[in-house]
């Protein structure tokens, strides 16, 4: 047995090693930080660190010791992961609207610790990282029940920003009245469009009018300044918090199954491994067709030949050409691998115009 003095003197020596690898470590964690950023990423990535803890426990010899190396592992990747959310915290993301609108709560969740940079519209917002002022910005671009986002699947088509990630946000409506109004008292409601189709059912068993708004955070805002118990909006329980507002109804959807989808738009594309399987992969492409008879048809062929599964379709007019058309595709599969850049090259041949949005986690879209 060794003395204790020689043992004590072995740890420091090894702490110290120990240490000089931990800050070497955490520097590349720093570059690691940076890469995400560019690409709005998510920090934590738990099949990486699956795979990391899988491969380096083949490393330790002693078995009782490789289950304390495994917990080890974890708490230095907790810390990465807090160091990396600390580097990020100067990151910049985009949103249309208002704090407390969907928008403003989908970028919360998907960047806590960035600055959250409001814009009047979709096109401004996208237009802040387009130009540099923002990293990155989340947009909308689907409801499950009031269906796809026009004006961000025409920012798509017409601009060059990448989707690297996708995230579904659960919709709650909620009708917010001003302090001391009851559900009898309303008359009118306000709200975005799209959550006044989404709540159609209730407001026509109510008999309310509906007006307008830019989006559901605007129109609690609007409420809460004009003061008029007759008055109320539809948004969520976090926007009634932030104006000072009562909660009249709650739950108020048609569906309680209504989502909306988020995407993060950057400057930058990620590029998944190659190795990744098609059910861990998805991807968005915009594309024009030669007006010849089935070049429409062709074009989806190559697409199920090549064994992806194509979740969506859907037909935009372009505005500049009256009555031309430009097709947007989502599907199931890893667009990175040889199989998928050879889908590429021969839509490349076919098409009048072809562009890959971007490709995306499908575990990362909930």
């Amino acid at each position: 047995m060794k003395d204790l003095t020689e043992s004590r003197e072995a740890i420091t020596r090894i702490d110290r090693q120990m240490a000089a690898l931990f800050e070497e470590r955490m520097k590349v964690c720093a570059d690691i930080a940076a890469w995400k950023g560019e690409r709005g990423l998510p920090v934590k990535d738990a099949a990486r660190e699956a795979d990391v803890i899988a491969r380096n426990r083949q490393w330790i010899t002693d078995p009782v010791v490789e289950e304390y190396y495994v917990r080890f592992q974890r708490h230095v990747m907790d810390v990465a992961c807090a160091y990396e959310e600390r580097m990020l915290s100067g990151l910049t993301v985009a949103y249309s609207g208002v704090p407390g609108a969907f928008a403003w709560m989908a970028a919360k969740h998907l960047f806590p610790t960035a600055k959250l940079v409001q814009y009047g519209s979709f096109s401004e917002a996208y237009a802040a990282v387009e130009e540099g002022a923002c990293d990155c910005a989340v947009l909308p671009i689907e409801n499950s029940s009031a269906g796809e986002v026009g004006q961000v699947t025409d920012l798509m088509f017409s601009g060059p920003l990448h989707i690297n990630r996708v995230y579904n946000l659960p919709v709650r409506h909620q009708l917010l009245g001003c302090p001391g109004a009851k559900l009898s008292d309303i008359r009118t409601v306000k709200s975005h469009p799209q959550a006044l189709d989404q709540c159609r059912q209730f407001l026509e068993g109510q008999g309310l009018g509906t007006i307008a708004a830019g989006n559901t955070a605007m129109a609690a805002q609007a409420v809460a300044e004009a003061g008029d118990v007759t008055v109320a909006a539809i948004a969520s329980a976090e926007t009634a918090s932030l104006f000072g507002l009562t909660v009249l109804a709650e739950n108020i959807q048609d569906s309680d199954q209504n989502t909306t989808r988020f995407a993060v738009f950057s400057r930058v594309e990620n590029r998944p491994a190659a190795r990744k399987k098609d059910t861990e992969e998805s991807f968005i492409l915009v594309f024009t067709v030669k007006n010849e008879a089935g070049a429409l048809a062709q074009t989806l062929n190559i697409i199920g030949a090549h064994g992806f599964n194509m979740r969506c379709l859907r037909s935009r007019p372009m505005k500049d050409l009256p009555w031309n058309y430009y097709f947007y595709v989502e599907a199931e599969g890893n667009i990175h691998n040889g199989n998928g850049q050879d889908m590429l090259r021969e839509l490349g041949v076919l098409c009048a115009g072809l562009k890959l949005v971007g490709s995306f986690d499908t575990d990362g879209q909930a």
